[in-house]
């Protein structure tokens, strides 16, 4: 196989193995001992994120498609797949006591808790690992993929996610009702809708976009303040957190829209974006993990593996788009 075309899918499956590693074990969800388990969690992960990307660049959408698919996996991951959103003790942990002060009783779950799942999913699981293997293909705009990679790329995400699924069901004794499952059934459709319907920004911003450092920088910043709301949660009122989570997300999409549109921006400020998220994982990762009941030295090795990693690939991936321009 020519070089020409060995590329495209050396670039879609090293997709289909990052989004798990960042989004289990960069974050310290998941040992570096149970580094087995991407095999599980592969199909789902990393299919989702390549079927997003490819979805979107198949029909010449670009990033605000990307990110409204991301939300929509996110909540068919956590929602109908694993089933968290309802469960009042998953994986063993007392969901309804974490989130109890932010449960609707409408909606059967806590607006917190869907917009963790939001968050995590959208930005880490699906969007970062898109924009840093990106930064690898001198045309990152282009599909990796023909209809026949589509297709097999599709059924391994559903028998991944079939099988996880049924595993869940099976370990959690859990399912959930009908109705919760419509009602996330219609917000993973209406997110769907959305994002073809949506339309791309038509003009450039007279805004300058400043340099790839300080775009890193204020991703890191933004996405920080995201994933500090934990810790703000402990001193205030846990509504006002969940008001909080709008102002890095507002923030963010506004400043993201205005220099994306710049004449000055490049695929190294895209890049530097995903970076600056990427680091942010890195210091959560240290402390998600001491909340694994696993040895110290295993969840410090993990850390430390991944978090070099991480930095490693931001370095490779910045230098490759720096090339690309």
């Amino acid at each position: 196989m020519p070089p020409s075309k060995r590329r495209p899918i050396l670039l879609a499956m090293s997709l289909v193995l990052l989004s798990p590693l960042v989004g289990e074990w960069l974050l310290g969800n998941q040992p570096i001992t149970g580094l087995g388990a991407i095999v599980l969690l592969a199909p789902m992960y990393g299919c989702g994120a390549l079927l997003v990307r490819e979805t979107s660049r198949h029909l010449g959408r670009g990033w605000l498609t990307i990110f409204l698919l991301a939300a929509a996996y996110a909540l068919l991951e956590e929602g109908p797949i694993d089933q968290m959103l309802w469960n009042p003790h998953y994986g063993g942990i007392d969901m309804a006591a974490a989130y109890a002060d932010t449960h609707l009783d409408a909606f059967g779950t806590s607006i917190s808790l869907i917009q963790d799942v939001l968050t995590l999913h959208t930005i880490w699981s699906i969007a970062v690992p898109i924009a840093l293997i990106e930064a690898f293909d001198p045309t990152p705009a282009r599909p990796w993929l023909g209809p026949f990679g589509l297709a097999i790329a599709a059924a391994i995400f559903v028998a991944g996610s079939a099988f996880l699924t049924f595993s869940q069901i099976e370990s959690e004794k859990f399912i959930a009702t009908p109705s919760q499952l419509a009602a996330a059934g219609c917000a993973i459709f209406v997110l769907a809708v959305a994002a073809f319907a949506i339309p791309a920004p038509s003009h450039q911003a007279t805004v300058m976009a400043p340099s790839p450092r300080t775009v890193a920088l204020a991703s890191f910043f933004l996405t920080s303040l995201l994933m500090a709301r934990d810790f703000i949660a402990e001193l205030t009122s846990k509504w006002f957190v969940v008001g909080l989570w709008f102002i890095p997300i507002v923030a963010g999409v506004v400043l993201i829209l205005q220099w994306s549109r710049s004449p000055q921006w490049i695929p190294a400020h895209k890049t530097a974006v995903a970076g600056g998220a990427l680091m942010t994982y890195v210091w959560v990762g240290f402390l998600q993990a001491q909340s694994l009941d696993i040895p110290v030295t295993v969840a410090l090795t993990g850390n430390i593996i991944f978090g070099l990693g991480a930095i490693l690939l931001f370095f490779l991936a910045m230098h490759a788009a720096r090339r690309m321009t």
